[in-house]
C-alpha cells in the first residue's frame, strides 16, 4: 500500500505542471475570479478538465489483484484489472471551479472514457467520475461566497469523491470478492493522493490569482503614486516647464533609460540617455510619433522606428503613448530602452497607464483654464453694473453749481471723472489695493456730500497698515452708495455714514455703518444672495458685492449684516492679507 502511495504522489507532479498551462487560459482565469462564462467557454471548460480527467487515467497504474502486482502506466486493461488513477482530481476542481454543470460535464467525458476502457470496474469507475463532479458542484455552491475555494475545502472534496468511488466500486463492481480485494489494495492511497492532489491544484490557482492581483495592486500604487506627483505640475497644462518636471519624475521612478513628452508638433522635454541628441524645441522627426500622433494609439517602437539621425545615440526601443484631451491626441508620452529586452510587458502596461493618467491631469487644467476664464468674465460682467441714476443726478448737481460756486462745480467734475476712470480700469483688474479703493469712494462721497448740502457726515477710521491689502474694485462704492440711497437719504439732518479697515494679523475686517432707516427682519433675509427688488435702485448692488468676494476669496469671506429697523445698518466683511500679484 505504501509503495502504491508513493508511486501515485510522484505522478503529482503532472498534476502541477498541467495546473499552470491552464491557468494561462483567459477563460479559466475568468472561472478563477467567478465571472459569468459565456456558453462557449463553458463548454471549452468542460472539455479541458474532461481531457485532464482522461489524462489522470492514463497516468495511474495498472493493478492486477490476482497478481498483487501494478504496471506504471495504464495504457492496456485487462478483464480482471483496474486503475490506481488520478482521474476524479480534473472533474473535481472544475465542479469547484464552475459549479455542479462543469464539474457533471467535466465527469461525463472523463468517466464514458473509463467505461470504454473496460476492466471488471469500469462502469464502477464511469459512474463514480460523474458522481465526483455533482460532489465538487455541491461545495462550490456552499462557498459562493468566497472569492475561492480555501485548501482545506479542496482537500476534503478530492478525498470525500475518491472515497464514493470506493464504496461505488463495493456496490457495482463484480465479483464482489475481487471489489473488496481492490478496495483494500487502493482504497487509502487513492483517497489520500486524490484529496491532496486537488488541494495542489487549488494551490497553484490560489498562487497565479494572489500573484497577480499583488502585481496589479503594485502597478496601480506605483501609478497613483506618480499621478501624485505629476499632478501639480500638469495641471498647469502641457507646456515645457511642466513636461520637464514630469519627465524627471517618471525617469526616477521607473525603470526606462530616458523619458520625452511632445506636443503635437515638438520635443518639449527630454530626460535620460541621449538627451544630447533629442532637443528641446526641435521638431518631431521619427515616423513613430507621428503615426501615435496621427492614430491614437500606443505603439512599441524598434530601433529603426525611432532613429534619430544619430548613430551615436544609445536608445534601441521605445514606447510611445499618446496623451489626449477627450478624443483629441495633442501630445505623446515616450518611456526609451537601450535594448528591446529591458521592455517588459509590465513596462507597456504602466506606459499605458500614466498615460492615460497624464490625459487625464491635461483635461483638468484645461477645465481649470475654462472656469478661470468663465469666472473672470462673469467678475468684468458684476464690476460693470454701474447705475446710471448715480451719473444723472451728479450731472444735475454740478449743473445747478456752475452759476452758483463754480469752483465746487469744477472740483465735483473732477471727481466725477476721476470716479469713472477708476470704475473703466476696474473691468480690466481683478485686484486693487484698499488705498485705491478708498480713494474711488472718496470721489464719490464728495459728488453725494454737495447733493446733500451738508446733512450728511462721512467718517474714515483706516489703519495704515491695511492700505496696500488687495480688494476687488468697486467693491467699497456699491455698498456706500448702498448706505445712502436706502438708509440716510430718508432723514432729513444728522445722517453719517462711518467707514473702517482695521487691520488684524492675517486679515484685514472692513465696515461700513449708517444711522439710517435699517432693514426689517424678513427683508434682511433676502440680501446679500440673490438680487431683490427695489423701488429706488437695480437691487443687485450687495448681492453683486458679495458673490464677487465669495468667487474671489471663498465661502468664508462672505458678507455680514446687521441691521434693525429704525436703528441703521452695518455691512462687515473680512478680506485675507495678499501681496500684490500674488495669485487669487
Amino acid at each position: 500500500m505504501w509503495e502504491l502511495l508513493l508511486a501515485m504522489l510522484e505522478r503529482l507532479g503532472i498534476i502541477v505542471a498541467v495546473a499552470f498551462i491552464m491557468t494561462r487560459f483567459k477563460f479559466i482565469r475568468h472561472l478563477i475570479d467567478r465571472r459569468e462564462l459565456s456558453r462557449k467557454h463553458k463548454i471549452s471548460v468542460i472539455i479541458m478538465f474532461g481531457l485532464f480527467g482522461i489524462l489522470g487515467t492514463y497516468s495511474g497504474l495498472t493493478v492486477n489483484i490476482e497478481h498483487a502486482s501494478y504496471d506504471r502506466w495504464a495504457l492496456d486493461i485487462g478483464e480482471g484489472e483496474a486503475i490506481a488513477n488520478s482521474r476524479v482530481i480534473g472533474v473535481v476542481v472544475a465542479g469547484l471551479l464552475g459549479g455542479w454543470a462543469v464539474g457533471i460535464g467535466a465527469g461525463a467525458i472523463a468517466g464514458i472514457h473509463r467505461m470504454f476502457l473496460g476492466g471488471f470496474t469500469g462502469i464502477a469507475c464511469g459512474l463514480a467520475t460523474i458522481i465526483a463532479g455533482l460532489i465538487a458542484g455541491y461545495f462550490y455552491k456552499r462557498n459562493k461566497n468566497h472569492r475561492i475555494i480555501s485548501l482545506q475545502t479542496a482537500l476534503f472534496a478530492g478525498a470525500l469523491a475518491e472515497a464514493v468511488q470506493m464504496l461505488i466500486i463495493l456496490l457495482v463492481a463484480r465479483p464482489f470478492e475481487q471489489s473488496v480485494l481492490l478496495v483494500q489494495a487502493i482504497g487509502v492511497p487513492m483517497v489520500v493522493a486524490n484529496g491532496i492532489g486537488a488541494a495542489i491544484f487549488i494551490l497553484i490557482i490560489r498562487n497565479v490569482f494572489f500573484e497577480e492581483e499583488k502585481m496589479g495592486s503594485l502597478q496601480a500604487q506605483k501609478a497613483l503614486k506618480l499621478a501624485d506627483y505629476t499632478l501639480k505640475y500638469m495641471r498647469k497644462g502641457l507646456n515645457e516647464q511642466s513636461a520637464q518636471a514630469t519627465c524627471e519624475i517618471l525617469l526616477k521612478e521607473t525603470r526606462a533609460d530616458a523619458v520625452s513628452l511632445t506636443n503635437k508638433d515638438r520635443i518639449l522635454a527630454f530626460v535620460g540617455a541621449g538627451s544630447q541628441y533629442h532637443l528641446l524645441n526641435e521638431e518631431i522627426m521619427t515616423g513613430a510619433t507621428k503615426q501615435v500622433l496621427r492614430e491614437g494609439e500606443l505603439m512599441i517602437a524598434d530601433s529603426q522606428e525611432i532613429y534619430c539621425g544619430f548613430k551615436e545615440c544609445p536608445l534601441e526601443a521605445a514606447i510611445i503613448a499618446p496623451l489626449k484631451i477627450k478624443d483629441t491626441t495633442i501630445g505623446t508620452l515616450k518611456f526609451y530602452f537601450k535594448s528591446e529586452d529591458d521592455m517588459t510587458q509590465t513596462a507597456v502596461e504602466l506606459s499605458k497607464g500614466l498615460s492615460t493618467i497624464l490625459s487625464h491631469q491635461l483635461e483638468l487644467s484645461e477645465v481649470d483654464r475654462h472656469l478661470e476664464l468663465a469666472k473672470q468674465a462673469e467678475i468684468k460682467a458684476l464690476q460693470a453694473q454701474v447705475s446710471p441714476h448715480f451719473l444723472f443726478n451728479a450731472l444735475n448737481t454740478i449743473v445747478a453749481l456752475i452759476r452758483t460756486d463754480p469752483k465746487k462745480a469744477r472740483k465735483l467734475l473732477i471727481s466725477l471723472s476721476h470716479f469713472f476712470r477708476q470704475n473703466l480700469s476696474g473691468t480690466n483688474m481683478t485686484e486693487t489695493s484698499l488705498d485705491e479703493e478708498l480713494k474711488h469712494v472718496k470721489s464719490y462721497l464728495e459728488i453725494e456730500e454737495a447733493r446733500f448740502s451738508d446733512k450728511l457726515t462721512v467718517d474714515f477710521d483706516v489703519d495704515k497698515e491695511a492700505l496696500p491689502v488687495r480688494i476687488p474694485p468697486m467693491t467699497l462704492q456699491p455698498l456706500v452708495e448702498n448706505a445712502i440711497k436706502h438708509g440716510v437719504k430718508q432723514l432729513r439732518d444728522d445722517s453719517f455714514i462711518f467707514i473702517q479697515a482695521k487691520k488684524r494679523e492675517n486679515s484685514v475686517l472692513l465696515s461700513i455703518s449708517d444711522n439710517g432707516a435699517g432693514i426689517t427682519e424678513e427683508r434682511l433675509k433676502e440680501l446679500g444672495s440673490e438680487p431683490v427688488e427695489s423701488e429706488t435702485g437695480t437691487g443687485i448692488g450687495l448681492s453683486n458685492v458679495n458673490r464677487r468676494l465669495q468667487m474671489m476669496y471663498g465661502e468664508e469671506m462672505k458678507m455680514e449684516i446687521d441691521s434693525e429697523a429704525g436703528r441703521g445698518t452695518t455691512i462687515a466683511f473680512t478680506l485675507p492679507v495678499r501681496n500684490r500679484g500674488e495669485r487669487v
